[in-house]
């Protein structure tokens, strides 16, 4: 459902790049294994083939071929299991480690992808999406970037790790999830799973991520530690109408957008968290100039009123510092020779972790300042907590990342999106996501037309998640 990135709050990083590119030195360090490598990519081929979007019914023989690969691999149907749901379905595998001999129910460390995509029109695309096409250093086709990538990454490392007969210490357990682009049912329903629930911390392949300088150079490497709340409420007011030969002083479309304009003024407290400060932090010791020295300033001092007004004016910041809302969509009037009955609007919101929808409804409601005004939450939105640094899983990432990209920053980050890391963390499942994949800002084509992937980032992702399956799973407990 989103980005392996938050792209947008990096476009002032584009410019520190033209800088910065220059002064990094080294691209990923891939091992090269062939046959491994030609393997991940007849997977990725084959997947990227099923239309895994709502509707086409295509997640199930996803699952099938998965099955079978593992199977083939070497994998115990005992240690696979489907879950159905609706049209659609998820796949987990067990990968038994020491920990499960001497207990029968260990706590595992939880890898997930999802196999579902936003659906692809063949018409509007220049190469066919659902078939993976190689191009001047690219794989396109949909889903090579969300998150067919971390499928592969993911069907990838159990191979490897069953071929090797090498038991790690502690059980892994890997979740395909199959509607994380809709409502996350199957993704509850892991969560919910015998195998899962218990879940040590779970590592997430569907966002998290490096950013590219435009000669292809390392600049900052991001691991998603929280997800902004999605809420939408719909502002609705009604009116008895007339003939428009007639106005009256009240009228339904005027008070609505009374009401917009107060909401588009109004603004919400300054936030932060440790988790804030230190993206924001690392992003100030990147970025040149002014912009760079109020980033560095915020992170040391939220209650740096200049620096938190600065930052509000920069779209690619100000979801990091606070609750943002914003009109999306208006529906008003009924005739061209009418007094307006109803107008209505939709109003999204990102809302900051640890703040509740309410709260936020309620405060539009204040700032509207108008009864006339009937504000209402759309749908039942889920807060989930911040998943705040851990030692062992910070030391894993950086060691993966630095041992292709070496001495490129590191940080964690707020997802202004949602990724299936919000169900495990209500779950009570830590969750970090972080994908090994190095991209271009300008070249992030999720959701959109002509997907694509650098293949080096395909393979560099690939043993990412490989080397944190091992880093983590011979970690102490």
């Amino acid at each position: 459902m989103v980005a392996p990135l938050p792209w947008g709050e990096m476009k002032m990083l584009k410019r520190a790049a033209l800088l910065l590119s220059v002064l990094i030195a080294g691209g990923p360090a891939i091992a090269q294994d062939q046959p491994r490598q030609r393997q991940a990519r007849q997977i990725l081929e084959r997947l990227v083939s099923f239309r895994t979007a709502s509707g086409h019914g295509q997640v199930p023989p996803m699952v099938a071929y998965i099955r079978e690969t593992l199977r083939a691999g070497g994998v115990p149907e005992a240690d696979m299991e489907v879950i159905p749901h609706e049209e659609t379905a998820a796949l987990i595998v067990r990968v038994p480690g020491a920990d499960y001999a001497r207990r029968g129910e260990p706590r595992p460390i939880l890898f997930s992808a999802h196999m579902d995509v936003v659906d692809a029109r063949p018409e509007d695309w220049q190469r066919s999406p659902f078939t993976l096409v190689e191009e001047n250093g690219y794989f396109f086709g949909r889903g090579v970037l969300d998150n067919k990538t971390g499928v592969t990454s993911l069907v990838s490392t159990i191979l490897r790790l069953r071929a090797s007969g090498q038991q790690l210490q502690n059980t892994l357990v890997f979740a395909f999830i199959g509607d994380e682009e809709t409502t996350f049912g199957t993704t509850e329903l892991v969560a919910r799973h015998n195998w899962v629930r218990n879940a040590r911390y779970a590592i997430n392949t569907d966002a998290g991520g490096g950013m590219l300088a435009p000669n292809a150079q390392p600049l900052v490497y991001l691991v998603q530690g929280a997800e902004k709340t999605f809420t939408s409420f719909r502002l609705t007011v009604t009116n008895p109408g007339g003939h428009s030969s007639r106005p009256r002083d009240d009228n339904a479309i005027y008070d609505l957008s009374r009401a917009l304009l107060r909401i588009e003024a109004y603004r919400f407290p300054v936030r932060a968290t440790p988790l804030t400060r230190a993206y924001l932090g690392t992003l100030g010791r990147i970025v040149p100039g002014p912009a760079g020295q109020v980033l560095t300033r915020f992170a040391a001092n939220p209650e740096d009123a200049e620096a938190a007004e600065a930052l509000r004016h920069a779209p690619e910041y100000v979801g990091t510092t606070r609750t943002t809302c914003v009109a999306t969509m208006l529906d008003a009037g009924h005739a061209q020779n009418a007094l307006p009955q109803r107008a209505s609007a939709v109003v999204n919101c990102r809302i900051f972790p640890g703040v509740q929808p309410e709260a936020v409804r309620q405060a539009l409601v204040a700032a509207i300042g108008n009864e006339a005004v009937r504000v209402e939450t759309l749908g039942n939105p889920r807060v989930g907590p911040v998943s705040e640094p851990d030692p062992a899983v910070d030391a894993a990432i950086t060691a993966s990342i630095h041992r292709r990209y070496p001495g490129v920053a590191i940080s964690p980050y707020l997802e202004s999106g949602a990724t299936d890391g919000l169900i495990y963390r209500l779950a009570g499942i830590p969750t970090w996501a972080t994908s090994g994949i190095f991209i271009k800002p300008d070249e992030m084509f999720a959701h959109g037309l002509n997907e694509r992937i650098p293949v080096a980032s395909f393979y560099a992702g690939l043993e990412h998640i490989h080397d944190l399956a091992v880093a983590l799973g011979n970690a102490r407990n």
